[in-house]
């Protein structure tokens, strides 16, 4: 999930940056700069045009200054309304530009918009610093803060009021104004050093095309993978041949099935060098210069290294407890994985190879097929995205009473968006859902959940939420609908438990709705939905056949279920390994003197990672950290899978999946309470306990190995 852009527009900003006169008119003029006068608030995308963003970016920080100065100025007593309140409430404009923006940014941008996000990007950082270095207002801010206990807050605006103060102290205000000075420099680089980062993947990844001229080196891929590349060929006027690319739904069913392995070879090779190739989109010294940075700012705000600052506003705490954790799982997992590697090595054998990590794939669904009669073709007939989409839909009526009306007329930023009227089943409108399914060259990778409009609550009427998700699914080709394939069933439904965060968030104030909780707890609400896809009560409603209509035969739901923990040793090691790449970074206490290559092959050698698996996502390529927020928190989505797991456990010891009681207490205590709370004491609600290790070890076949803390 992509979170970077809450954090961004929901950071107060305040800049100098003025507006002469000559713009008047066209900020008069900016769309962005309106209210927004359509269906529900939604922006108006179509009367949006890219000169819009910058004018309106900077309107936004003019106005925010004027507002965050006079908080600042006043003559009354702080309190928590003149005070903590007021820079709750400031910056509805820049914020409202921001959303838009960053969001486009991600799911459909151009280069002027990437041209402006550069340029904005420092002053945007610099804005940002003017607020939380400011010392008045900072003084206002710590005396509301000391006399808490007096004040008579509920609970929300206590909490409030604790991220109010502490971002002003994490911010650097009781900072000395010399080192002050120094950490303004640092959030200005490392502003546009991210930003770049993020720019060269995409760059990188739209960059490479394997061609394909020869019919028979598709030997092996699945019709509907040559139907694919043959259409993508048509779109880059190469009729005739058949383009495969280093968009997921493209290289990875490549690895998977072609018999060819040189090329697979050059489209592996390809994938896992990107960002590492000496050109304009090379990511290792901008690595190095944000690990140094980022550990020059945590020695200035008085931590041991970056991690340590990170981890503090989390449920882990501490890198001790990350690397524990970690390893926990690291020993039964690379044991499971060096099991899987001999099964390949032995069947690489009879074809004369000595498997590399671009046969894995191919290997492994070869033994798939023959120990559990699955090939992954099979399934995908059964998983037609609008079929799953129905099934997403009847798993979140069946849990919470949601229904969802598609509403063709709203405003959209792309053709392919599809967008939805959420309601309660009492037909109470909760919120608008857009989603946004297939990869194209204006899109980043991967998936995630954002929103336009967060919910709150202003003049006592409830704020509903625009929320967002957009994925990377595989396209539909001749004349097939999209199929899915059922890692891309799963990811569906996990980034739709991220959307009802959003949605169903019942909360005061919009800086602690939704997904605005630590970083290693925001998964579980998504990663617990994934539980659904795969049960057999569920599938049978969703998964049906696109030719036939006939549902999936049981004999394929007992197959998945039987090869559930089949790769997961592979599956496991992969993610732990970049986990560990992430601390390791960000441990660090010295500057990066080692080339990147380098400390990623010690990082890996120290934990005895096999040759023949790579982290999940190498440095050059590891947008998660380096440029989407997830830096010391990529190890989140395992912590929060022990969560998912063992709060599934609580409707599976029901005796009923979509038990009423245990579902209303999961959406009262985890999904309506966003940020409000303790994360640990929430779940503690919900599940009467705290979480165990147990269920997730058995889900990915971890139970049966010897578990050595570090």
């Amino acid at each position: 999930m992509k979170s970077s852009i809450i954090i961004c527009v929901t950071t107060l900003i305040l800049a100098s940056c003025g507006t002469d006169s000559s713009l008047k008119h066209q900020h008069s003029m900016n769309p962005l700069l309106q209210i927004f006068d359509t269906p529900y608030g939604v922006p108006p995308f179509e009367k949006i045009q890219n000169r819009h963003f910058e004018p309106a970016i900077k309107e936004g920080i003019v106005k925010l200054e004027t507002e965050v100065k006079a908080i600042a100025d006043q003559d009354e007593a702080p309190t928590f309304q003149n005070t903590i309140l007021a820079l709750e409430n400031a910056g509805s404009v820049l914020t409202q530009v921001s959303r838009v923006f960053y969001n486009l940014n991600s799911a459909h941008t151009n280069d002027s918009i990437q041209a402006t996000a550069r340029e904005m990007a420092p002053e945007i950082s610099k804005s940002s610093d003017n607020i939380y270095l400011d010392e008045t207002l900072f003084l206002r801010v710590k005396e509301v803060w000391d006399t808490r206990e007096t004040l008579g807050l509920n609970a929300e605006e206590q909490k409030l009021l604790e991220n109010t103060y502490k971002r002003f102290v994490r911010s650097g205000a009781e900072l000395v104004d010399k080192d002050k000075e120094r950490l303004r420099e640092i959030n200005g680089k490392l502003s546009v050093l991210t930003l770049n980062f993020g720019q060269n993947i995409l760059a990188e990844t739209n960059a490479f095309q394997l061609v394909i001229e020869d019919e028979k080196d598709l030997v092996g891929l699945p019709q509907e993978q040559i139907e694919a590349a043959a259409q993508e060929a048509r779109e880059n006027d190469l009729d005739g041949k058949w383009v495969f690319t280093l968009n997921n739904p493209s290289v990875m069913p490549f690895l998977q099935y072609a018999e060819n392995r040189a090329l697979r070879k050059r489209i592996w090779d390809a994938y896992q060098i990107r960002g590492n190739q000496g050109n304009d989109n090379d990511n290792n010294a901008i690595i190095t210069e944000i690990v140094t940075l980022r550990k020059e700012k945590a020695k200035l705000l008085g931590y041991e290294n970056h991690s340590a600052f990170v981890l503090e506003e989390t449920m882990a705490k501490d890198p001790k407890t990350v690397y524990t954790f970690l390893q926990q799982l690291w020993n039964p997992a690379l044991a499971k994985a060096k099991v899987e590697l001999q099964d390949i090595k032995e069947l690489a054998a009879k074809d004369g190879v000595d498997p590399a990590p671009y046969d894995w794939r191919f290997y492994a669904e070869k033994i798939r097929k023959a120990r559990f009669d699955l090939d992954e073709q099979e399934l995908k007939p059964y998983f037609s995205l609008e079929k799953v989409k129905d099934g997403v839909f009847d798993v979140t009526h069946k849990l919470f009473g949601l229904t969802f009306e598609e509403v063709q007329d709203l405003p959209k930023y792309h053709p392919e968006v599809t967008a939805y009227k959420v309601m309660e089943g009492d037909g109470e409108f909760l919120g608008i859902l857009y989603m946004d399914f297939h990869p194209r060259s204006s899109k980043r990778g991967g998936a995630w959940m954002t929103s336009y409009r967060s919910q709150g609550v202003k003049n006592g009427e409830r704020v509903a939420p625009v929320i967002s998700i957009v994925c990377n699914f595989s396209k539909p080709s001749g004349n097939n609908p999209a199929l899915l394939t059922f890692d891309e069933v799963t990811t569906f439904f996990h980034e739709f438990g991220h959307a009802l965060h959003g949605l169903l968030s019942d909360v005061q104030f919009q800086s602690l709705a939704g997904t605005s909780v630590p970083r290693d707890f925001v998964e579980l609400p998504s990663q617990i939905m994934e539980n659904w896809a795969a049960e057999p009560e569920l599938m049978r409603t969703y998964a049906i056949h696109h030719e036939t209509n006939e549902p999936i035969p049981q004999e394929l739901i007992e197959k998945i279920k039987r090869s559930g923990t089949f790769n997961q040793g592979f599956a496991t090691v992969e993610y732990l390994a970049a986990s560990f790449l992430d601390m390791d970074y960000h441990t660090l206490e010295n500057p990066l003197e080692e080339e990147v290559e380098e400390f990623e092959k010690n990082s890996m050698d120290r934990l005895g990672l096999i040759d023949e698996i790579i982290p999940r996502y190498r440095s050059t390529y590891f947008n998660h950290v380096f440029s989407g927020g997830y830096s010391s928190g990529y190890y989140s989505y395992i912590w929060s899978g022990v969560l998912d797991t063992d709060a599934y456990q609580a409707f599976r010891e029901s005796g009923d999946l979509f038990d009423p009681t245990i579902a209303g207490s999961f959406r009262e205590h985890i999904l309506s309470k966003g940020g409000t709370g303790d994360p640990l004491e929430m779940y503690v609600q919900f599940r009467g306990r705290e979480p165990k290790i147990d269920a997730l070890l058995k889900k990915r076949g971890l139970d049966e190995v010897e578990i050595t803390p570090r």
